[in-house]
């Protein structure tokens, strides 16, 4: 059973397996180059043209979250864009930290306000060919084509419409300003955005799924990672389009069965999820807007 946190502060972890086996080979025709650097938002590789999964019919809304919104998340942000999920991203740190011309050097700019484009600029007037080496430069190139800027999670007003942002990519379906998944890319992550729903109380009574995929913040495993979280994403949205097919079509409106038969089969698919992908350990709970 699905543990509410605001109830409880022990949510179920699920098992890793021991022996990891070597990691999925990457895509070999890619049509996006997605940035090589260092630091959160700093690595990233290609993103792969293809599409996932059927493009009509029903889709779950999904949200990804890394500390800045700018490399893990948005790897993910595409890979389910590039799928026709319905997706938004976020980042749950204080302010966005790109790496600068030393560790003590950070380059930091505030949630929100901040376009991708602007830091393009800033970072290709100060130092293009450091900036390029590290991968920086074409790490924001990528990310500007998703949407305008890094966002945080902490200041997201949810059930609110997201009109301004239609022009994003996956904004189509999640205008409402309402999820049915969040995966979180570092347990750290994962922990803000449940303190943080424990802190909004649930008043929209509504539920969602919170799921960490535990991925290192460099090049190869955020492209690993990305991967995964959209094979995950196939099969929950699947068992999705089950229940709301055996409960006659409902999902989250009036008794919602749909919804209450997805919600029982989450942690089962999620542990076999990870037996495929052990390298990187999940964490589940049902929390709620």
């Amino acid at each position: 059973m699905a543990t509410d946190p605001r109830l409880a502060r022990d949510p179920r972890r699920i098992a890793t397996p021991p022996q990891p086996p070597p990691p999925p080979p990457l895509v070999e025709t890619p049509s996006r180059h997605v940035p090589f650097g260092g630091g959160d938002g700093s690595q990233d590789g290609h993103i792969p043209s293809s599409e996932s999964g059927n493009e009509r019919g029903f889709k779950l809304k999904f949200c990804t979250v890394c500390a800045s919104n700018q490399n893990r998340s948005m790897e993910a942000h595409l890979r389910l864009a590039l799928a026709s999920y319905p997706v938004i991203s976020f980042g749950t740190g204080s302010l966005v930290r790109l790496p600068g011309p030393s560790i003590s050097q950070p380059n930091v700019y505030p949630f929100n306000n901040t376009s991708y484009d602007t830091m393009y600029s800033e970072l290709n007037s100060k130092d293009p060919r450091l900036y390029r080496a590290n991968g920086l430069l074409t790490m924001l190139e990528r990310n500007r084509s998703v949407k305008y800027g890094p966002e945080r999670w902490q200041d997201w007003s949810i059930g609110k419409p997201r009109l301004d942002h239609k022009e994003d990519r996956g904004s189509r379906g999640v205008e409402g300003g309402i999820v049915d998944v969040v995966i979180t890319c570092e347990e750290r992550c994962w922990d803000a955005v449940v303190d943080n729903l424990i802190e909004r109380e649930g008043k929209l009574n509504r539920p969602v799924h919170i799921i960490n995929v535990d991925i290192k913040d460099n090049h190869e495993e955020a492209l690993v990672g990305g991967k995964a979280i959209l094979e995950l994403a196939d099969m929950l949205n699947s068992a999705a389009e089950e229940e709301r097919s055996r409960s006659g079509g409902e999902w989250r409106d009036g008794e919602g069965r749909g919804g209450l038969g997805f919600d029982d089969r989450v942690p089962e698919l999620i542990a076999e999820w990870q037996e495929k992908w052990p390298n990187l350990p999940a964490l589940w709970t049902l929390s709620w807007f």
